[in-house]
């Protein structure tokens, strides 16, 4: 009679370990990435009063079972249910990932300062030293990092991912390699047909990052059809002249330049005081007047001001040259003819239908900018996106930098980081402020034999056991099955209410039967007794 006390005393304390699981799950009903657990009773130790016996053949009776009396029950084991994912909850905060599993159940890899640990719980942050943390405990989220020498992932023993590193608060800085001229240009246009020409703005970078702007003109100089372009200056960032041809001991066809003769006439050009001079230099004398030098005998000095009128501002520019100009001068029809070197590309299209022909026979021409240094690079400018073509007076032309993919060689200032973003495959990107993308570390994971036979230790973290095989310091790719990451969600709690309220009530009919049994037993017990009296 005492045994059927103890069996429900050992009745009680096992529905009682039950019920403690069962509020265990409860209570986690809305923790991040929680797996619920469940009890598995098993009867215990058995007192045998008579052993079986077997059948014998010699006096025809059978065998007898053998009479056991049992001692009660106990918990067989806890089992997880690891491998049940829990619902999606969306959050749109970029470093909450959610894993999705495939055919293996994946863990994010952190570490607590002492040991790896493994969690299924994705909601992290960066920290003030720019470690990638659990949100909840700080651990250090572990990882691959990048390898220096190929930018590629290098997968080996995994290491905290500081994703806001001192090196990674900044982009190189690209030199612009290419440019771009697109759009129509009108000859009848009023810029294009002035002396001046129509100024287009040229923004590039160097390699370390600083702007200039490159300052070109475009004008009608010859038969419909023929345009010139010639670089006029060079800006640095805070406006001031960087390069200016006429002041400058760089030549410009060094620059940015064709070498070759132009020739400019001016009819009917009065000349004051000598209708005699027949050709000339046109040079500088010692006090920097421009002057013709006659080329009779004697040879005369003639101050070009005092000479002729109509010379334009830009030819008079062109006086500049070296070697200098040349003049002839018909006193008969009063035309004065002058000859100068020339630093512009001819900018052709086909007269059929406007089309772009060639600059200078090509489809671009380049700006020599290494000349001005090392952290320089070439720019190569591609004009065949132009076209000639009446658009009422109005050239819609512009230069841009990059090539016609409007990317390629483009250039870039110094990057700030401004955004870090987390893909499918647990790579993790910096977005910097002048458009770079780099790759900063991947976030592994790791697979076990057994996932149901890790350990719980609190934190949302499980730790191996000899049951659930061990992780090898590396991890693996979550690619590697078809699983994945999918970033600004949080897996949630796979706690089932409704099969948690329906243990309940089972565990709690145990804890009463099994109590019952007590009473009852107690009852037999008070009647024992009072067989005395």
């Amino acid at each position: 009679m005492m045994r059927s006390m103890y069996s429900a005393v050992s009745g009680l304390k096992t529905h009682q370990n039950k019920m403690d699981v069962i509020g265990n799950n409860i209570a986690n009903v809305n923790t991040v990435a929680f797996k619920s657990s469940s009890v598995t009773f098993q009867d215990i130790l058995y007192q045998t009063t008579a052993g079986a016996s077997g059948a014998n053949a010699l006096t025809g009776v059978g065998g007898v079972n053998a009479k056991q009396v049992g001692l009660g029950v106990n918990m067989g084991a806890t089992n997880v249910n690891i491998t049940s994912a829990g619902a999606a909850e969306t959050t749109g905060n970029p470093f909450d990932i959610r894993l999705s599993d495939s055919s293996s159940t994946n863990f994010f890899v952190v570490n607590n300062g002492a040991e790896n640990v493994f969690t299924r719980s994705g909601s992290f942050y960066v920290d003030g030293s720019g470690n990638l943390c659990m949100t909840s405990t700080g651990y250090t989220v572990m990882g691959w990092q990048v390898d220096p020498a190929t930018g590629a992932i290098k997968k080996d023993t995994v290491s905290p991912l500081r994703v806001m590193s001192p090196e990674n608060m900044s982009s190189n800085a690209e030199a612009t390699t290419k440019g771009t001229c697109a759009g129509i240009i009108d000859k009848n246009d009023s810029d294009v047909l002035s002396d001046n020409g129509m100024t287009k703005n040229l923004t590039f970078y160097d390699k370390l990052g600083y702007a200039y702007t490159a300052r070109f003109t475009i004008k009608k100089t010859g038969p419909d059809g023929e345009f010139s372009v010639e670089l006029a200056s060079i800006q640095d960032s805070d406006g001031k002249t960087f390069y200016d041809p006429k002041n400058s001991a760089i030549d410009l066809n060094t620059v940015f330049g064709a070498t070759g003769t132009a020739t400019k006439s001016y009819g009917k050009v009065e000349a004051h005081k000598n209708t005699n001079f027949a050709n000339g230099n046109i040079t500088q004398n010692a006090t920097n007047d421009w002057v013709i030098m006659d080329t009779g005998t004697p040879a005369t000095e003639y101050k070009l001001k005092d000479v002729f009128d109509g010379l334009s501002n830009d030819m008079i520019a062109k006086l500049s040259a070296n070697p200098p100009a040349t003049a002839i001068y018909d006193n008969t029809t009063g035309r004065l003819t002058i000859t100068y070197p020339t630093t512009d590309f001819k900018l052709n299209f086909k007269t059929s239908d406007g089309s772009f022909d060639h600059i200078n026979g090509a489809d671009f021409v380049n700006l020599n900018m290494s000349v001005f240094g090392d952290n320089f690079s070439n720019i190569e400018i591609d004009f065949s996106a132009t076209k000639n073509s009446n658009n009422g007076g109005k050239s819609t032309a512009t230069m841009s930098s990059g090539g016609k993919d409007g990317t390629t060689g483009k250039g870039k200032k110094l990057g700030t980081l401004i955004g870090l973003s987390v893909d499918q495959y647990g790579k993790i990107s910096g977005t910097y402020d002048n458009g770079n993308t780099t790759l900063l570390g991947q976030i592994a994971v790791a697979q076990f034999a057994n996932a149901a036979g890790l350990e719980k230790v609190g934190n949302n973290c499980y730790a191996t056991t000899l049951n659930s095989g061990d992780f090898d310091g590396i991890g693996v790719d979550i690619s590697a099955d078809g699983s994945k990451m999918t970033s600004g969600e949080l897996e949630m709690s796979n706690v089932d209410l409704s099969t948690e309220f329906t243990s309940m009530i089972v565990t709690q009919r145990g804890f009463q039967a099994n109590s019952r049994v007590i009473t009852t037993s107690d009852t037999f017990l008070e009647e024992l007794v009072n067989l005395k009296r």
